[in-house]
């Protein structure tokens, strides 16, 4: 089992940064992929970016591409989002997941965090 927490969301201006790290815990020999998923308020759960977890390959959606890089430190078992230029449609609840296949599926990921709330002002 692997135990995954975020940190970093918050309120942000529009055009502003917010770096969000997901630290990981128990059985993280098991982790291939980590991945980044977003929910806005009324929509579905969508793909925001995910990392191999030997740094070496990455994904990112087209909504963020070119404005946020994921990272990931394997000796602090952490992945990190860096977000910037935010715009108001990035608000939502900003999860990190670690799965066995680097992708931009839900399903192919089966450790889950709590959550963090990313709030992005006009």
């Amino acid at each position: 089992q692997v135990q995954l927490v975020e940190s970093g969301g918050g309120l942000v201006q529009a055009g502003g940064s917010l770096r969000l790290s997901c630290a990981a815990s128990g059985r993280t020999f098991s982790i291939n992929a980590m991945g980044w998923f977003r929910q806005a308020p009324g929509k579905e759960r969508e793909f925001v970016s995910a990392i191999a977890w030997s740094g070496r390959s990455t994904l990112y959606a087209d909504s963020v591409r070119g404005r946020f890089t994921i990272s990931r430190d394997n000796a602090k078992n952490t992945m990190y989002l860096q977000m910037n230029v935010l715009k108001p449609e990035d608000t939502g609840v900003y999860y990190c997941a670690a799965g066995v296949v680097l992708s931009g599926t839900e399903s192919r990921y089966n450790s889950w965090g709590p959550g963090t709330q990313v709030t992005v002002s006009s």
